[in-house]
């Protein structure tokens, strides 16, 4: 049956996914530099260890992405216009269907490399199941934003949760875990496995 998953979704040790002030040149905001760190020998092709696991895991078996408005780009409000395709440029690395969550839907955008991106108004539940049924039997993954990711959790709808902490303190932004008082009755920690930058690898999964 095929799952939802979340991979490699760092948050810092006292819980943000974010900082403060999104914008184009500050994709995931002020306060939290050096977030990403752990994966970036992996973009490298230098990656060793459980890091470089962790990163390629999430690409295995999937045939279908979720992810939040924030996490397509910095534009916030009702789109001035369709110019904005992204941050990945005209070949993404996705090669499905990826699914936006947006107060604002536009039309589907056909990229290179197999990659479609659509865009819907919907509640949660809706958007999985047409990703599901995209993925043709494969995994859904589950992108950021932190609003995304919490929403899912939130419905009891996410299977897997990997999440990598950092071994950083932002004081401000947005906490994954904010407003989910109900998440020890529905998930439970299945894993915890020390990273090589002074991070762990944290896995989440629904009882």
């Amino acid at each position: 049956m095929a799952c939802l998953r979340v991979h490699a979704f760092t948050i810092t040790l006292d819980g943000f996914g974010t900082g403060t002030d999104q914008r184009a040149d500050a994709p995931f905001g002020d306060g939290v530099e050096g977030l990403h760190d752990w994966m970036m020998p992996s973009f490298r092709g230098e990656g060793t260890g459980a890091d470089d696991a962790a990163f390629r895991a999430g690409d295995e078996g999937i045939g279908a992405t979720i992810m939040g408005r924030n996490m397509f780009g910095p534009v916030r409000g009702a789109w001035p216009d369709e110019a904005w395709r992204g941050w990945w440029g005209e070949t993404p690395p996705y090669g499905h269907d990826v699914f936006v969550l947006t107060h604002h839907p536009r039309p589907s955008l056909v990229m290179g490399g197999g990659t479609t991106f659509h865009f819907l108004g919907a509640t949660p539940a809706e958007v999985l199941a047409r990703a599901t049924e995209a993925a043709g039997g494969r995994d859904v993954r589950l992108g950021g934003g932190v609003a995304t990711v919490r929403a899912f959790l939130a419905e009891g709808l996410v299977d897997e949760l990997h999440l990598v902490v950092a071994p950083i303190l932002a004081g401000a932004g947005e906490r994954l875990f904010e407003g989910l008082e109900g998440l020890p009755a529905a998930y439970r920690v299945d894993s915890l496995v020390p990273g090589g930058a002074g991070n762990a690898h944290v896995t989440v999964v629904r009882r």
